[in-house]
């Protein structure tokens, strides 16, 4: 059973009682993240993220660790472009003391200076991973190309340049405008009582800050394209990953293009593992996945490959494009990929964690619960004419975009293979 209580000043309590499951998973959720931020302080939710571990007036940072691992529990948190979220999994009498650390930390972090610089350089080091490696560096590279000049283009965790610029003031400043009651979620599932956590939270009340949750800038049309983004490095591999502006979650056509997603390169079976690995043996991987932010979307090929064959393997991507547009799948590959995306959906259902996000995202994403069956319905009721249609709609060389960590030089040529 799953139940809401907004209390006053936004602050919203979501449960889904699981009385069967042992544990109890529970998260914190701030509607607040990388596209809430100016150019200038780009990478302050992430770095609030790491310091709301660092230490509080009645813990330090070894103590809120061992107050959730030392009872059998796991502590983690995410930051990404619309939501930051602090959560904790352990034994469901245990819940009491997950959601006094989480408290803890959300509302008495003290934001020391000397552990400000400590975990700039931690971030810093984290940045540099990333650079290091060029599958991720690659993604980063296409959110600048889609995105230009909005944060939706910018990492989530920030450059070097920013953080360097951001004070403790700022941290303050920005706590005190985007961390308010009417931005914050709390949500638990698993063996959990309702009123019990509400209680509890409400005791917690008058410490929040009070607010209205902040609405981001929004995000900028599509440029014409095709466009393309060379970053030049001695690698191995050219990384690439293309990219397809789509539509929001709020867009009915999210379904049919999730179900897109999977016949084109989500699985082994999908058409671009098939033919860019199994038939012509280039790449280890090839990947497609789709994401919806509020008022924009997009689809996402990424792979991996020896430079002197990149432009064969983006013409046979741009060759399964055009084969979908032409012909809507048959019924044996779409009944694959529907039972695909249900299956993966029941596999999810068996744990608390999977719960515990999915009511956290929904609430912030949508300002509703769906019922359980009604995600599931609408992906059944999806054709393959619909598939065809969107594919019609979005593969356009007008909406795409190519980025590119590579060892070549230029990316001469390439805007004109995508456009076919």
């Amino acid at each position: 059973m799953r139940r809401i209580t907004r209390l006053p000043h936004g602050l919203t309590v979501i449960t889904h009682t699981l009385p069967h499951r042992n544990s109890v998973a529970l998260g914190l959720w701030v509607g607040v993240g990388g596209r809430h931020e100016p150019a200038e302080r780009n990478g302050i939710s992430h770095f609030i993220e790491h310091l709301l571990f660092k230490g509080t007036a009645r813990r330090n940072a070894a103590q809120i660790s061992q107050a959730v691992e030392g009872i059998g529990g796991y502590l983690n948190a995410f930051t990404d472009e619309e939501h930051t979220c602090f959560y904790a999994r352990a034994q469901a009498d245990r819940m009491p003391e997950l959601l006094d650390v989480l408290l803890d930390m959300f509302l008495g972090s003290k934001f020391d200076p000397r552990e400000i610089a400590r975990e700039r350089d931690v971030i810093g080091e984290e940045i540099a991973m990333y650079l290091d490696q060029p599958a991720e560096r690659v993604h980063d590279l296409l959110n600048g190309l889609q995105f230009p000049d909005h944060p939706l283009g910018r990492p989530v965790i920030g450059t070097p340049e920013s953080l360097a610029r951001i004070r403790r003031k700022d941290f303050l400043d920005y706590l005190a405008t985007h961390y308010v009651t009417g931005a914050t979620v709390i949500a638990a599932a698993g063996r959990v009582d309702h009123g019990d956590l509400v209680r509890r939270v409400r005791r917690a009340l008058p410490r929040f800050r009070r607010g209205q949750r902040p609405t981001p800038p929004s995000a900028p049309k599509p440029r014409e394209g095709p466009r393309v983004s060379l970053v030049s490095a001695p690698t191995e591999q050219a990384n690439f990953s293309l990219g397809v502006r789509t539509c929001s979650r709020h867009d009915d056509r999210r379904f049919a293009l999730r179900m897109l997603s999977v016949i084109l390169g989500e699985n082994m079976s999908s058409r671009l593992f098939q033919v860019v690995r199994e038939q012509h043996g280039l790449t280890y991987n090839i990947h497609c996945s789709v994401s919806f932010w509020d008022d924009c979307g997009d689809l996402v090929i990424s792979a991996g490959l020896d430079p002197g064959d990149l432009e064969k393997t983006l013409r046979l991507v741009r060759r399964e494009l055009e084969r979908i547009q032409k012909a809507a799948p048959e019924a044996a590959e779409f009944r694959r990929a529907r039972d695909y995306v249900l299956g993966q959906q029941d596999l999810l259902q068996e744990g608390t964690e999977h719960h515990m996000m999915t009511l956290g995202e929904q609430w912030l994403g949508y300002g509703r619960l769906f019922p359980e069956e009604e995600l599931r319905n609408r992906m059944s009721a999806v054709t393959p004419a619909q598939i065809r249609r969107i594919a019609r709609e979005f593969f356009v060389p007008a909406n795409l975009s190519l980025a590119l960590v590579s060892p070549r030089k230029s990316d001469r040529g390439l805007a004109r293979l995508l456009a076919g």
